[in-house]
């Protein structure tokens, strides 16, 4: 497998199938966000979800990939580092804001400074038609978010701050997506890189999360808890690493961007799931959505 991904880099395939990835992989990470914000506290699902990944990552890590390079491990010291705080920001996000409202801006916020960083580390550079389907498509997904916004009637209090955590976010999503492009692509197998990562991940947020149910006074019933926290971390497994495969195979910026209709697929989940919803004007955002993307991908 290794092999066969390595020697697609570059090529018309590879860019065929990091667009098949990066696509899959957006619908998957808007159904991880819903998984994460749902039923549970989501400190607590966050945690049961990563404890469950790093388990399942262990063996792979420890005794089926080759290991990591010398040079490697600086690289994941500053990959727990990001995606650390990362996950800290998201977690007092989801728990301040309404989840159709807060992961909008928060995948809105990302692609934008995905593309700019992409730039400077890797001297991409996207032309005048790709920059139009950027901010199309990140015109699409802040009207959603305001939409939405307008709409709801609960946790109006805590909107402002959920809204600038959700900005901070969304920053911390586009520098992981920079840093661990470069990660994946400083090692010779791919699957190593995926290996360790998910198995140094999963090493914080069970500790916090185990912190946060000891001081709760009404604890959940953990049976489910786990339950979500396996579907969740098999989840992880395609979403991150698909769009990670797909930034080596191909440009980072632009499986940034389509990443980002992943917000289309949460829409659709509210919909769907959560009894939310959808009307014209919504469903008029998810087309300009699909369009930015569909117009950055051609422009190209």
């Amino acid at each position: 497998m290794s092999d066969w991904i390595i020697s697609l880099e570059g090529t018309e395939a590879g860019h065929q199938l990091a667009l098949i990835l990066a696509l899959t992989a957006a619908f998957l990470h808007a159904l991880f966000g819903a998984l994460q914000k749902g039923r549970h506290d989501p400190w607590l699902s966050r945690g049961a979800i990563d404890f469950s990944y790093g388990i399942i990552a262990a063996p792979f890590a420890l005794f089926v990939v080759p290991w990591p390079e010398p040079h490697m491990w600086p690289i994941f010291a500053g990959m727990f580092v990001i995606h650390t705080a990362y996950k800290a920001a998201q977690g007092y996000t989801y728990t301040k804001g309404a989840y159709t409202v807060v992961y909008p801006v928060v995948r809105g916020t990302g692609p934008l400074f995905a593309v700019i960083g992409a730039g400077l580390v890797f001297g991409e550079h996207f032309s005048p038609v790709q920059w139009f389907g950027v901010f199309t498509l990140v015109a699409g997904i802040f009207g959603l978010a305001i939409y939405n916004l307008r709409t709801i009637t609960v946790g109006r209090d805590t909107m402002v701050p959920a809204m600038m955590l959700a900005v901070l976010t969304g920053g911390f999503v586009a520098l992981y997506t920079t840093y661990d492009a470069y990660g994946i692509r400083a090692t010779a197998d791919p699957f190593t890189f995926l290996a360790w990562f998910f198995f140094i991940d999963g090493f914080v947020m069970p500790v916090v999360a185990t912190l946060r149910y000891r001081s709760l006074v009404d604890k959940p019933t953990l049976g489910p808890l786990m339950a979500r926290g396996l579907i969740g971390g098999i989840v992880a497994y395609f979403s991150f690493g698909f769009v990670m495969l797909a930034t080596r195979l191909d440009n980072v910026g632009e499986a940034a961007v389509l990443r980002e209709t992943s917000t289309v697929f949460a829409a659709l989940i509210g919909w769907l799931i959560l009894g939310e919803k959808v009307g014209p004007r919504r469903l008029a955002l998810m087309a300009l959505i699909a369009l930015g993307a569909v117009i950055v991908e051609m422009g190209g």
